[in-house]
């Protein structure tokens, strides 16, 4: 059940405000019966509530009288204070990240040779977007196998948005798609692919049908490889991410002739 704690306030301080909608204006000797509130912390109570704006007091009277603010404006108030205070941890958070993010960024990357592997659709999607967010200067993207089900649009979606990221790095980005993958894909992404990454100078996109399988090239050293479900055509079984620079420039080797001979991507609007 929901409390006024929930929103910050101790449970003194909850007991008095909900006790002033009972008695009226009161005192805080009359308060403190009225609400349980011990004598000795009644004064520290009003005070606390009286600075979340929850009470009115009427200082020309003897003594001193308190009236509890409408609930509606109370709890708006009490509410504005939580959002306030959720930016400002946000802001702290986001300062946090940026500095872990340079000094975690000095350090030297691992070259000896790495591999790990996703099972599922959504957690190969996962794998995906991590890798393409980590690549610094190139990424090769072969798309024939379908995407995972997870949701094609959505999953689509992702990906462009993090391949606009990687353009805003400086990384430049090569995909080569068969056409059945690029009808597949989301009224949303040929949108975007037109008003937006069609334009940028580091993004090109091409299609060439004799191509087989699904793998992307992280900065010529790491390969991403998409293993498809043997038991269901449209989807994923997994991913297998290997670091390998001497294997990464195998793959390079047999992708380079199908990219010359792949025709660039124009979309209409109607595509």
């Amino acid at each position: 059940m929901a409390s006024l704690r929930d929103l910050g306030l101790s449970e003194y301080e909850a007991r008095a405000y909900r006790a002033l909608l009972n008695t009226g204006p009161t005192t805080a000797k009359e308060l403190s019966r009225a609400s349980d509130v011990p004598m000795g912390r009644i004064y520290d109570v009003l005070n606390s509530i009286e600075q979340y704006n929850l009470v009115r007091s009427q200082t020309a009277s003897r003594p001193k009288k308190y009236v509890a603010v409408e609930p509606s404006t109370a709890l708006d108030r009490l509410l504005n204070d939580k959002k306030r205070e959720l930016e400002e941890k946000a802001e702290q958070y986001e300062s946090i990240v940026d500095d872990l993010a340079s000094e975690l960024d000095a350090a030297d990357p691992v070259e000896e040779q790495f591999w790990t592997a996703a099972v599922g659709p959504e957690e190969t999607v996962d794998l995906l977007l991590e890798r393409l967010a980590a690549a610094d200067e190139r990424i090769v993207m072969v798309l024939a196998d379908p995407v995972p089900e997870r949701d094609m649009h959505a999953v689509s979606e992702e990906m462009h948005a993090q391949i606009e990221d990687a353009l805003d790095r400086g990384v430049s980005v090569d995909v080569l798609m068969t056409r059945e993958m690029v009808d597949s894909l989301s009224p949303k992404v040929g949108e975007r692919y037109r008003n937006v990454l069609q334009t940028r100078e580091d993004y090109d996109v091409r299609t060439n049908d004799d191509v087989t399988g699904s793998f992307n090239l992280i900065d010529s050293v790491e390969v991403c490889i998409q293993v498809p479900n043997p038991l269901s055509s449209g989807d994923a079984f997994g991913m297998i991410d290997l670091k390998d620079p001497e294997f990464a420039a195998k793959v390079h080797s047999e992708f380079a002739p199908r990219w010359e001979e792949a025709e660039p991507l124009v979309l209409d609007a109607s595509s």
